[in-house]
Order: structure tokens, then sequence, then C-alpha cells
């Protein structure tokens, strides 16, 4: 998992809420336990140490992602407003969309880097197909934890590598809308 830390917390708290309070999420046995794993990894040190990438270490606090009440409210308010919009989207996401980039992701021999295009893909190419009176970045960003959801549906044991994959191009994608609308 990559760094859950300052950028990366905001995207990663939100997605995880998102899944949380989606209907029909039929992996939040495995949701909870890959929360737990991840707060298990940031709990290891207090020390704020400087990683190799230049960055400091994330931590996880009291089963949290480290957030502060209020913020960890708001996150859940504006996941729950999302979860509502992906609901609607959901229907209009063909089975054959989802399939692809399952196979994308359980393909062992292309980097984080390649299956991120092909769910950047996928996103531009949904965007076109659902008409939506709603900002562009938005949609997009339900769009791709929508797809998050449905790809772990399929196959539960991609939860892991699709959640990070989906956080990650949700902080190169949309991070300066995520704080705007989280009003950090």
């Amino acid at each position: 998992m990559e760094q859950t830390n300052g950028p990366l917390q905001m995207e990663h708290a939100l997605l995880f809420t998102f899944l949380e309070v989606s209907s029909d999420c039929k992996f939040k046995d495995q949701l909870h336990s890959l929360q737990s794993q991840q707060i298990m990894l940031f709990q290891g040190s207090d020390d704020d140490e400087l990683q190799t990438d230049g960055n400091r270490s994330g931590h996880f606090r009291n089963g949290d992602v480290g957030l502060a009440p209020t913020n960890e409210e708001v996150i859940r308010i504006i996941a729950a407003q999302l979860a509502e919009i992906g609901d609607q989207f959901d229907k209009e996401i063909q089975e054959r969309v989802v399939n692809g980039l399952v196979q994308h992701f359980m393909n062992e021999n292309l980097s984080n880097e390649e299956i991120t295009q092909h769910m950047s893909r996928a996103v531009r190419e949904l965007i076109q197909a659902i008409p939506s009176d709603m900002e562009q970045e938005k949609a997009m960003l339900v769009l791709a934890m929508v797809l998050t959801k449905k790809i772990v549906n399929t196959v539960p044991f991609l939860l892991r590598r699709v959640f990070d994959t989906t956080v990650n191009y949700m902080n190169r994608q949309f991070h300066n809308y995520i704080v705007d609308m989280l009003g950090e």
C-alpha cells in the first residue's frame, strides 16, 4: 500500500467511507479487514520519521485514518452524498467495462501505472455515455469509486490492488477538487 499520509489520507478516507456506505457493497468485511491491516501497519512507529520517498510516515489512530473528528464527519456526509449519486450511475455502467477492468487488475504483468491508465480511460469513456448535469470532476470521481465497488464485487480478492490504485488515481486526478469539496 502507498503511504496514507497528507495527500493520500483524504482520498483514502473518502473512498473507504464511500464504499462503506454504498448500497450493494458485497465486500464490507474484507474492506474492514483491509482498514484494520492498514491501521496496524501505520501504528508500528510513533516517531514521524522521513521515508525514502521524502515524505513523513503516516499513522492511523484509534481505528481512524488520523483525521480530526470534524473532518471525519464531513467526509462521512460527502461520501454518503456521493454514494447516492453512485447508485444512480451504477445502473449505467455496462458489465463489459467492469469485466475489462477486472482483467487488467488480474494481469500481474501490468504495472500500477498501466492499470491506472486503463481505469482513467474507462472513466473518460463512461463520462461521455452518462448524462449528467453535475460538474464533470464530481461525476468522474463518483464513476471511479463506483467502478472500484463493481470490480471488487466481481472479484473480492482484488480489493487491496483496486483500492490502492483508485486512491492513487483520485489523488492524481481529483486531489484539489477533493480538498475544495471537503473544505480543507
